[in-house]
């Protein structure tokens, strides 16, 4: 079962075409079931967290918190390692201000 802060390969679907790919993902949370990820993406251009090879990605890599969405845990094909207590806190603290604008 995953665990929060986990990252993980995951096949996931295409929205705009027929197909999956597998790609890198973090774990936010699993409920009932259906695992809540963020994207992970090796183009360093985008915003998000930065993680490193040093801390077990493949790539130097971005955590995508404005890339959201929900799998099965049935799509999860391994667990790659587990982002330090500091790192997590970081997302945490990104989740919350994009959250905040719920609040006003």
């Amino acid at each position: 079962m995953p665990r929060a802060g986990d990252v993980i390969l995951t096949r996931v679907r295409f929205v705009d075409a027929a197909g999956s790919k597998i790609r890198p993902a973090l774990v936010l949370f699993e409920e009932a079931g259906n695992v809540v990820i963020a994207g992970i993406t090796t183009n360093l251009r985008m915003k998000g967290i930065p993680i490193s090879t040093r801390e077990g990605a493949a790539q130097d890599s971005i955590i995508k918190l404005n890339y959201v969405f929900t799998i099965t845990n049935d799509t999860i094909l391994r667990t790659v390692f587990h982002l330090s207590r500091q790192k997590k806190q970081m997302v945490l603290k990104e989740l919350k201000e994009k959250l905040e604008t719920l609040d006003s």
